[in-house]
């Protein structure tokens, strides 16, 4: 099978097409056809070897993902796709099923023709894709929902909140809004003026132009404020959250949990969320889809259609 690799750490261009095995499923697993995966913000970092802010962490990076090369050679760490065969122990799946989920965890990422998931397991998740949503979509939903997801719930976001959400228009920031909406609160946004109508497609009551308006100099006060980026100065939350209010950030840690995806998925039959995609790019374009999320210029999520 044809699969993305790559053997060194740098830009889009150390990733290259080659042929691998095609995996066969274990008992406890499921074999699955991709039909799409993510270029997630996850995924470029782990590429690159570097983290964006900090020295630390890329350190960690390569003692984690490896030292002097990558271990983990397939990338990609959220699909969709269809179920192709199934272990003998697989109860929930069977052939045809039109699953999504995460890698996490995994020797092998979702740059692949083919990707083996086990059924249940501590790191990631699977489950069947929303008939609502379409595999394009789906690829899209987990990690930035499910990060959103978690950290609103450590917040103790409610109805009749009012929530600041810090960088509103990636991949986490985005569901952060619409999730937070879906609880009742009052959200504002926080994004660039090219950002704001998106914003406000996903139901924010107000958007904050951080190029125009300084936070520092905002009036209002809120009871949340959810940093979806990890780059709001500590030194504003005293002017930004009422007395006992609560502040929480991706970098934080986050955990993925089934019952996180099926959550998401009643909000999707609710119609009050929507993972939003920037661009879908073809599997030939997989440079051109990691070079676009390394400029930072990306709304939501970004794409690769896998067939």
């Amino acid at each position: 099978m044809q699969a993305t690799l790559y053997h060194r750490y740098g830009g889009p261009e150390v990733l290259e097409t080659a042929e691998i095995p095609k995996p066969q499923p274990k008992p406890n697993e499921i074999l699955l056809r991709v039909h799409a995966a993510s270029v997630s913000v996850g995924s470029v970092i782990m590429r690159s070897g570097k983290h964006p802010d900090s020295a630390f962490f890329s350190f960690m990076i390569k003692i984690i993902g490896g030292w002097p090369k990558p271990r983990k050679k397939v990338l990609g760490y959220e699909f969709s796709g269809v179920v192709e065969a199934v272990g003998g122990k697989v109860t929930a799946y069977k052939m045809g099923d039109e699953v999504y989920g995460t890698t996490t965890g995994l020797s092998q990422g979702a740059y692949a023709d083919y990707v083996c998931v086990p059924e249940k397991w501590s790191q990631g998740v699977v489950a069947h894709k929303p008939a609502s949503l379409s595999f394009e979509e789906a690829a899209a939903l987990p990690v930035g929902a499910m990060t959103a997801l978690h950290l609103m719930k450590k917040a103790g976001s409610a109805a009749s909140q009012k929530v600041l959400v810090y960088g509103a228009s990636g991949s986490v920031g985005s569901a952060a809004v619409q999730i937070a909406k879906a609880a009742g609160a009052e959200v504002t946004a926080v994004c660039s003026t090219s950002k704001i109508a998106l914003a406000k497609s996903w139901g924010a009551n107000q958007v904050i132009d951080y190029t125009q308006t300084p936070l520092a100099q905002y009036p209002a006060h809120f009871d949340v404020i959810f940093d979806a980026v990890g780059k709001l100065p500590a030194k504003q939350l005293k002017v930004l959250l009422v007395p006992g209010g609560q502040f929480t950030s991706i970098r934080s840690l986050t955990s993925e949990k089934t019952e996180y995806l099926q959550q998401l998925q009643m909000l999707v039959a609710a119609g009050q969320f929507r993972p939003h995609i920037d661009k879908v790019f073809s599997r030939s374009q997989m440079r051109e889809a990691h070079a676009f999320v390394d400029s930072g210029k990306k709304a939501g999520n970004v794409v690769v259609r896998m067939v």
